[in-house]
């Protein structure tokens, strides 16, 4: 992103504000249009000193009557100079204040330009992966990634992640829910959408998510561009419409200048700001911590009670390697836990409502553990304040959580590993090894829009509504 002022249109501004005073009052403006240039003494050469006095008198007459003439022209014309200054800002949309907006050409950290296009540069594609399914040990190679957007694509969906126009009334952005500061989360148990309404679930953490084709905790989506309809156009998350978007983006001279620079075509339509967010989310890549150094076979980048915990881990006791599977600490599928979303209540029956398979009651998608320590609470409704509660509950026994009266087919691998304190605590201290922001992009200032860049959202006190797209 490149922000400068419009020099160039203010320059001639300028030269036209100076010739147009100068041309008016017929005087010489030597430093300000504004300063009046003092007349020049007049010598009197006749013949007698009573005609040099009159004459004199007269001249001096004269020449106050042009001075007030001037001084008049002068005032009513200082309006006129000051809109000619500010003309090319005002025909741009804009104040002395308000940047012009650049799309970035250079691709974001660890993505070089292929042929136009960003790629993925990472060490994990040198490894082989079964199936391509991005699953298995420390060396296994990544699922494919959503990539080979244009730099310009890429930082466009920057500023609409961040800008609140995408809401209906202005008052939220995907960065409300999806916070850098929070792991691109937002520390809540449950999101807050528009007017601030509680939404069912938490916000899902929107690192690597270029990976992934389980969307939402229910898994019902499998694309980016679908999966963030739902929010969008959902009357409790952002409460806009295809058309209200398509107008507003529109009738924004700046987006509209983006857009044409980002896709190379007019008006702004749909699919375009799909592929732009798209492109902007599937930038947003985790895979340089230290857990990684140690898995390309730096030893040292872990502490031994990292190790410890890693050991555990991928233990055939603990067995969370078989969900929570490298590289991306996710095997993407849906798993029914038997966690409770309040004592004694399962109110949420998770991928159930979706499928209507009775056999995903309480199902919802695994998530990955990269950057885990920032998007506490934990589980689809943030049951589980921090990392130990989260792992005490898979040492609790099987379907402890699980409301009397209640059917559900508990995932095969949650049984009774019976993990000690000291277990635990290892654990936790190794998920802490896989924390990489490194690559956080640049959050903008100011957006195109000119609302305020929204990070987080503020509940409105007891008000908790439909189940919508998260």
């Amino acid at each position: 992103m490149i922000m400068r002022p419009d020099i160039h249109l203010r320059q001639a501004a300028i030269s036209l504000a100076y010739a147009l005073l100068n041309l008016t009052t017929g005087t010489r403006a030597t430093s300000s249009p504004l300063t009046p240039t003092p007349s020049a003494p007049t010598r009197y050469t006749g013949p007698s000193e009573p005609h040099r006095s009159l004459s004199t008198t007269a001249h001096n007459r004269y020449q106050r009557r042009r001075q007030r003439a001037a001084s008049g022209r002068r005032r009513l014309l200082t309006p006129w100079v000051l809109l000619s200054l500010a003309a090319p800002l005002i025909a741009h949309g804009e104040t002395s204040a308000t940047p012009a907006f650049q799309l970035g050409d250079i691709c974001p950290a660890s993505f070089e330009n292929q042929d136009g296009g960003c790629v993925l540069r990472n060490r994990y594609r040198e490894y082989r992966s079964l199936r391509d399914a991005g699953v298995g040990g420390l060396k296994t190679g990544l699922p494919p990634l959503r990539e080979g957007f244009t730099p310009q694509q890429i930082d466009l969906g920057r500023y609409l992640f961040f800008d609140p126009i995408l809401s209906a009334d202005g008052s939220v952005s995907c960065a409300s829910c999806h916070d850098p500061a929070k792991g691109f989360a937002d520390g809540r148990g449950q999101a807050v959408g528009i007017h601030r309404q509680v939404l069912p679930r938490s916000a899902p953490s929107l690192w690597n998510v270029g990976f992934l084709s389980t969307l939402l905790w229910d898994g019902s989506k499998s694309s980016l561009e679908e999966q963030m309809q739902g929010p969008l156009y959902s009357p409790f998350e952002m409460g806009n419409t295809p058309t209200q978007l398509l107008t507003t983006l529109n009738a924004n001279p700046v987006y509209r200048a983006l857009f044409e620079q980002a896709f190379s075509r007019s008006p702004i339509a749909l699919d375009q700001i799909y592929t732009a967010i798209t492109a902007f989310e599937s930038s947003l890549i985790s895979l340089n911590s230290r857990y990684d150094l140690y898995a390309h076979g730096y030893h040292e980048a872990l502490t031994d009670a990292e190790i410890a915990g890693l050991n555990v881990f991928r233990s055939f006791v603990a067995r969370c390697a078989e969900c929570h599977t490298p590289p991306l600490f996710t095997n993407q599928q849906l798993a029914v836990l038997g966690v409770a979303d309040a004592p004694g209540e399962l109110i949420d029956t998770g991928a159930e409502a979706i499928t209507g398979d009775a056999s995903q009651r309480g199902a919802f998608r695994v998530p990955s553990l990269r950057n885990i320590v920032r998007t506490a609470p934990y589980m689809h409704r943030g049951q589980k304040p921090t990392l130990e509660d989260a792992a005490r509950f898979y040492t609790g026994g099987r379907g402890h959580e699980v409301p009397e009266g209640e059917s559900v087919m508990i995932h095969w691998h949650i049984w009774e590993p019976r993990l000690t304190d000291a277990e635990i605590t290892s654990l936790t201290t190794f998920m802490g090894a896989l924390t990489d922001e490194a690559f956080m992009p640049e959050i903008p200032k100011v957006v195109p829009s000119g609302l305020p860049v929204t990070q987080g959202q503020k509940p409105m006190a007891g008000n908790s509504d439909g189940f919508g797209a998260q």
